[in-house]
């Protein structure tokens, strides 16, 4: 799937537009982005996009220890509780451990309600309790859905480094190529947008069920490589 920055812009824009939400662009802070758990993956992340122009409220179980961050970061950052970031955002990125789905998903159900969620967890490596199982068994992807019913998930810097994707921002070419799949057709463009936005290439492998192909154990799990390479990981074909 050919996904170019302008393409990107433009569905995005789109979709904002129907949504009733600022228009995407590459100055304007045009999204209010909510990072459950700013760890080292959502704290990278948020980073970058509060770089890119957008708006963004990082949260813990803790918020008190991420004021230093945020305020290093300016206006555009701030920092909350977990209902507070998913009430906050227009679109959330989920960046927590695995086992901590279910739960938020209970306690935050009416904040994430029809938003895009990206879902950058994953199960921990030889975790042998039940939502791990499960999530090897019918697919990470899958199973982040049910834990987090009647949102837009996307699966999205779940299979890359947050070492490698601060690379990549620092890169004019050779761009990491970061992996994402969604049943949502516009919430895939608009994480491909925010993938640009993070300063990486993004890689649509196809529905959440695809997303057993860059989960633990996947080809594409840890690839931290181009988009051309992991296209190739993926059995994907090559970009137009």
């Amino acid at each position: 799937m050919n996904l170019s920055r302008r393409s990107l812009l433009g569905a995005f824009g789109a979709f904002a537009v129907s949504a009733g939400l600022p228009s995407l662009g590459q100055s304007a802070p045009a999204m209010r982005i909510g990072v459950i758990g700013a760890g080292w993956m959502g704290g990278t992340v948020g980073r970058l996009w509060v770089q890119a122009g957008h708006e963004v409220m990082f949260s813990s179980r803790n918020p008190d220890e991420l004021v230093a961050m945020t305020q290093r970061l300016g206006a555009r950052a701030s920092s909350g509780t977990p209902a507070e970031a998913a009430a906050y955002g227009s679109i959330l990125l989920f960046a927590v451990p695995y086992d901590a789905l279910p739960q938020l998903g209970r306690d935050l159900s009416r904040a994430i309600r029809d938003k895009i969620v990206l879902d950058a967890c994953n199960p921990a490596p030889g975790n042998e309790n039940p939502l791990s199982r499960e999530a090897h068994q019918n697919g990470v992807g899958e199973t982040s859905a049910k834990y987090l019913p009647k949102t837009r998930l996307v699966r999205a810097f779940s299979a890359v480094d947050a070492s490698a994707i601060e690379a990549s921002a620092g890169r004019q070419s050779g761009k990491l190529g970061v992996p994402i799949a969604s049943d949502d057709s516009t919430a895939l463009k608009a994480a491909a947008a925010l993938v640009v936005d993070a300063g990486c290439d993004p890689v649509v492998a196809g529905k959440l069920a695809a997303a057993k192909r860059f989960q633990r154990g996947g080809p594409g799990f840890r690839a931290n490589t181009t988009a051309p390479s992991l296209r190739q990981l993926l059995a994907l074909p090559d970009e137009a």
